[in-house]
């Protein structure tokens, strides 16, 4: 069973952090919040559990839409070809946010993704999320345990997550409820803003 334990965002403990860091490095996968819903992550360097995490989602890793989450922009240039002034723009205004972007990717992207030519980047607005990403010194890689089938509460209430996903997981964090509404996916790969999908994130920043 997974561990379990509780975060606090308006302060994230960093003995915590550091516990949460620790799995991750030895290819464990979490459950953590974010700014919108509950997502499953694991480290982005480690092979192993990218695989694990593509086949509880049930797809080939090569071709999964899982987004990066980073600390902030800074690192966005090992992972994201060069991006224009305009495109960089928006990125600043919308993040840290409730929102996907989808970016061209660069030569740099780890091994299981070389071949993509796009990239989802995220930059929750979520101290949890953001202290871990920042202490592991990488990307994790993330994707939501929304579930359009599932009761509410099973993607909403820790506690019920970690019923869901103990056996699972190695880690659930109590980061509090999480939301339901999933984030705003814009396309700038192409350099004007095209929306995916419409989820938490206003479209009034474009």
């Amino acid at each position: 069973m997974a561990e379990f334990f509780r975060i606090y965002e308006e302060n994230p403990n960093p003995k915590q952090i550091e516990k949460v860091v620790a799995i991750l490095k030895r290819g464990g996968l979490i459950i953590y919040p974010t700014d919108t819903v509950y997502g499953l992550g694991c480290d982005i360097t480690n092979l192993k559990a990218l695989e694990k995490i593509a086949r509880i989602k049930g797809v080939k890793l090569e071709k999964a839409n899982f987004s990066f989450v980073c600390h902030d922009l800074s690192n966005l240039s090992d992972y994201v070809k060069q991006i224009d002034t305009s495109v960089f723009k928006i990125l600043k205004r919308a993040l840290p946010g409730p929102y996907t972007f989808i970016l061209p990717g660069s030569k740099n992207l780890p091994n299981p993704f070389k071949k993509r030519k796009t990239v989802g980047i995220r930059v929750p607005d979520n101290a949890i999320a953001l202290d871990i990403v920042k202490l592991l010194g990488n990307p994790i890689i993330s994707t939501s345990i929304h579930d359009e089938d599932s009761v509410l509460e099973y993607t909403t209430d820790p506690e019920l997550i970690l019923e869901k996903w103990g056996d699972l997981v190695d880690l659930v964090i109590d980061g509090g409820y999480g939301d339901n509404e999933a984030s705003t996916v814009v396309d700038l790969s192409e350099g004007d803003p095209v929306v995916i999908r419409e989820g938490k994130g206003s479209l009034e920043i474009f």
